[in-house]
């Protein structure tokens, strides 16, 4: 297939969307008391609208994907059109100015998953499931935390063992997002119990409808249920479905953290709702107050570099480089960011915020409070995060760990 010049594809692109998206109306300007006030860190539905927006999504990919959209930084034969980062970046400049139904259920497939399938795959996991994600046919997840070994992932202990062409997955998963509407799952298992912790591990493509797998709800204290936890109870997978090596998981599950990292952090910006906290500032008069002032640019300097940082992290994947520890570094600004942001509405609401009273633009900031914490440990605690950007980017000696032989573990024998 030959490229198209910039001109042209710009000029393709426009014409699909005009023919099959609405354009987007002009923003109304925000104004202090008016229209919704919930402000969330997470988009909690019923799992029935849930449903309902996801098939909506995956008709929009289906639509895009067909007319040479869905995967235009890609392989062709993966149904890629093998352009530049570049043009991406045309379509996604594009297509932001049309309605277009919600594809946030994409973000963990098609953001981690698949390029992580793309990298250790076999080609028949390659064949099996690029193009049909990025099609929108199927959906991914994650799975890769346990009740016992999150941020620290090495010391999961879910197993896969050998059978034949098969292997036997058995243990539990838990934090997993859109677990309930994906059809596939990125998942590391321990499959040597007598190598180091990091090099007993193998990662691999399994079925999340197939026999012996379980997905519940989790609850959190904003009280929606974005997470769920999964059980795998003697799940068999086939051999050509493995990602990587045998005991080389760790480098597979490195491939994902990277690009989840970078997700989070480039998602944890605040983005709008700076201008509601601007005009809660001018409603309680607070605009000349000194210590407001300083706090308020504090707040979007810390964003600005943020987004400066994030921009290089992923010009750096889209030219072709292996995600480094600069995505550690953005994970880390992300939700350092969004606790700012809650400190900073605490300050200024007091007493409001906790107080249900119905008064606009006050309480209705608890969901953002109470989701932000869990943002400090989802794809990798704060201090794991610090420890890599310690190690790797400043070059300081390695935290002792539990495999260390420290006189400290020692003791703990």
């Amino acid at each position: 297939m030959s490229q198209p010049t910039v001109e042209q594809f710009h000029a393709d692109a426009l014409a699909f969307l005009e023919a099959n998206a609405p354009r987007k109306e002009a923003e109304k300007k925000f104004v202090w008391g008016e229209g919704a006030d919930k402000v969330s860190m997470f988009e909690e539905k019923d799992r029935k609208s849930e449903t309902q927006d996801v098939a909506l999504a995956c008709a929009w990919r289906q639509k895009k994907f067909d007319a040479g959209f869905g995967y235009i930084f890609g392989p062709e034969q993966y149904g890629g059109r093998g352009l530049t980062a570049a043009y991406s970046k045309i379509y996604e400049s594009l297509e932001a100015n049309y309605e277009i139904p919600n594809q946030s259920c994409f973000t963990i497939g098609l953001g981690m998953v698949a390029p992580t399938i793309v990298a250790h795959g076999s080609d028949i996991a390659r064949e099996t499931y690029v193009r049909k994600m990025y099609r929108g046919e199927i959906v991914g997840c994650q799975l890769f935390s346990e009740p016992g070994a999150g941020s620290d992932l090495a010391s999961l202990s879910t197993k896969a063992e050998r059978d034949g062409e098969e292997w036997v997955i058995t243990g539990q998963k838990v934090w997993t997002s859109g677990a309930h509407y994906s059809d596939i799952g990125e998942i590391i298992a321990r499959t040597d119990f007598d190598m180091p912790k990091h090099k007993g591990l193998t990662g691999f493509i399994v079925d999340m409808r197939a026999p012996g797998v379980e997905i519940r709800p989790l609850r959190q204290m904003t009280g929606g249920a974005s997470f769920n936890e999964v059980f795998f109870s003697e799940v068999r997978v086939r051999d050509d479905h493995r990602l990587g090596d045998i005991n080389n998981g760790w480098n597979v599950a490195l491939t994902t953290l990277m690009n989840e990292r970078a997700a989070i952090g480039a998602g944890s910006g605040g983005g709008g709702m700076f201008t509601r906290v601007i005009e809660m500032v001018k409603y309680y008069g607070l605009e000349k107050d000194p210590v407001v002032r300083d706090a308020l640019a504090d707040l979007i300097i810390h964003n600005k570099v943020a987004g400066f940082n994030n921009q290089r992290a992923m010009d750096k994947i889209k030219s072709g480089q292996m995600p480094g520890p600069e995505m550690s570094m953005a994970k880390l600004a992300g939700t350092a960011n969004m606790m700012r942001m809650g400190d900073f509405v605490s300050m200024v609401l007091g007493p409001k915020l906790i107080a249900d009273s119905g008064e606009w633009g006050t309480y209705a900031w608890n969901q953002l409070i109470l989701g932000t914490p869990g943002g400090r440990i989802a794809g990798g605690s704060d201090e794991v995060m610090r420890n890599i950007v310690a190690e790797r980017v400043l070059g300081m000696p390695k935290d002792p760990g539990i495999d260390s032989k420290s006189p400290f573990n020692e003791l703990r024998k």
